[in-house]
């Protein structure tokens, strides 16, 4: 498709742009805030790809309107449909493509305002990067035709002979300062979610190993090969299964839901069976809102995900929280060595303050 002058193609270009843009600050070693400048130019580009394709397809009606049906606007410009609204809008996307995008919209928000100027993030989500701006050219040619393929402006990135092997020990040393862990635990709780099906797909992450052609190597080769999995044959696959068993780090993909998580209504019974008093669900609103081990409501604005993994894990399919054996064993120690009283935490939670959970969990 060649797309002549107009809105659909000045939108396109620049979400094209955006896209090749993030992969340029990306691959600089030394670029500061490499992975907020990628997640933030990706978010552009997809947003405009998508703006791009209902401009194309139903016209400039892809803004937000109010009730009376007149547009909303921001400094007197039409408000446009947000990435979220845009994926919801379309409808068509496969669920691996819509959890990687949903995934970087929640870390985008997450990042906003914090300086993670750090490259153990950018280690940790390699695989869904990759896979971030993958989908973005598969849509892209989906919507717009094989013209407007990327491949040949995009190079891999040099890598150092050691890549990540050292500096991974030294990585989880440094993972110490408070933002960096709220985001780890942000990103593992996020993949727990996930059900095999999805989280083992290349659209939600690519898994991708480096072995060095060493032998019978044709001078005209390409360095870097890949290959498709769904093409090799089953004798393939599995000598592919042997490498990767050599080489890979081992990763254990925990469940949402797995035994060692209880119910609310179980956790009141546990501290109740072990303490002097009763405490009720409004009391354990307040432990969990002061302790901030998940978030106070299931409103829009509050991210269900974003909870302590220590204590609590958000359960998508059933759209609840299961709580660790640790959260209850934690507050009975707290109460029955006087730290915590019914006063205290609901003083607390009345002045929208919250209890230093490392204190808490020294003393375990």
């Amino acid at each position: 498709m060649s797309l002549r002058k107009g809105k659909t193609k000045s939108t396109l270009e620049s979400s094209i742009e955006a896209a090749l843009l993030a992969v340029e600050i990306y691959n600089k070693p030394r670029t500061p805030f490499r992975v907020e400048g990628f997640i933030t130019q990706m978010i552009i580009a997809w947003t405009r790809l998508f703006h791009a394709h209902f401009n194309h397809t139903i016209g400039e009606r892809y803004f937000h309107k109010n009730s009376n049906g007149r547009y909303q606007t921001i400094d007197g410009e039409k408000k446009s449909w947000e990435l979220k609204t845009c994926i919801t809008k379309y409808g068509s996307l496969d669920n691996p493509i819509k959890s990687n995008l949903s995934f970087f919209i929640k870390l985008r928000n997450k990042i906003e305002h914090r300086h993670i100027d750090r490259d153990e993030i950018g280690v940790m989500i390699f695989g869904e990067c990759q896979a971030f701006l993958y989908n973005y050219e598969n849509t892209l040619i989906d919507f717009f035709g094989e013209d407007y393929a990327l491949n040949e402006s995009l190079s891999f990135s040099i890598q150092f002979s050691r890549l990540r092997k050292k500096s991974q020990i030294e990585a989880s040393k440094k993972l110490l300062s408070k933002e960096v862990k709220e985001l780890k635990a942000f990103i593992d709780n996020y993949r727990t979610s996930l059900t095999d099906e999805i989280f083992n797909t290349q659209e939600y992450s690519i898994k991708l190993i480096q072995v060095p052609k060493i032998s019978n190597t044709n001078r005209s080769d390409l360095a870097v090969e890949f290959v498709n999995w769904n093409s090799l044959s089953e004798a393939d696959r599995a000598n592919y299964e042997k490498v990767t068993a050599i080489i890979k780090d081992k990763v254990v993909k925990k469940e949402a839901i797995n035994p060692g998580k209880i119910k609310p209504g179980d956790v009141l019974v546990k501290i109740n069976s072990e303490i002097d008093f009763t405490i009720n669900h409004f009391d354990h609103k307040c432990l969990y809102c002061c302790f901030k081990i998940r978030p106070a409501s299931g409103n829009d604005i509050d991210d269900p995900f974003d909870t302590n993994i220590n204590y609590c894990h958000y359960d998508e399919a059933h759209k609840d929280y299961l709580y660790q054996d640790a959260w209850a064993e934690m507050i009975i120690k707290g109460i029955n060595d006087g730290r915590l009283t019914k006063q205290t935490w609901k003083t607390k939670f009345d002045n929208k303050e919250s209890f230093n959970i490392i204190e808490f969990e020294e003393a375990e």
